[in-house]
């Protein structure tokens, strides 16, 4: 039951990057207005962004390359991070609803142990 359990999971989190990273291509506005000023070329990067998720969605369903692409999980998380604060910052500026975008900061840790399980 347990081997069950932790393919459910797997899946899930693949499922959860495919479909954000598809997000990027159909919603390329959404990610391009979280974009840091700082970051050059933010319409290039959002489709690397985007095509890394969805690598990473492959990479994690197949055995060979589940290891590697956890670390890319990882590694992902951490580099869109400034991107989170930077969002969460803008809302703070505007006065918006900041609750979403800062519970979002610490979901990134959690991601990141998730993505860890599978190293």
């Amino acid at each position: 039951m347990q081997h069950i359990i932790d393919y459910w999971h797997l899946y899930l989190m693949a499922a959860f990057y495919g479909f954000a990273g598809i997000q990027h291509f159909r919603k390329p506005w959404f990610f391009l207005k979280i974009t840091p000023p700082w970051v050059p070329k933010p319409e290039t990067v959002n489709v690397i962004v985007g095509v890394a998720e969805v690598a990473i969605a492959i990479g994690l369903v197949i055995p060979a390359t589940r290891s590697i692409a956890a670390w890319g999980t990882i590694a992902l998380l951490i580099a869109v991070f400034p991107a989170n604060w930077y969002h969460h910052q803008k809302a703070r500026k505007k006065g918006k609803m900041v609750i979403g975008t800062l519970i979002r900061l610490p979901i990134q840790l959690l991601l990141i142990w998730w993505a860890w399980a599978y190293t």
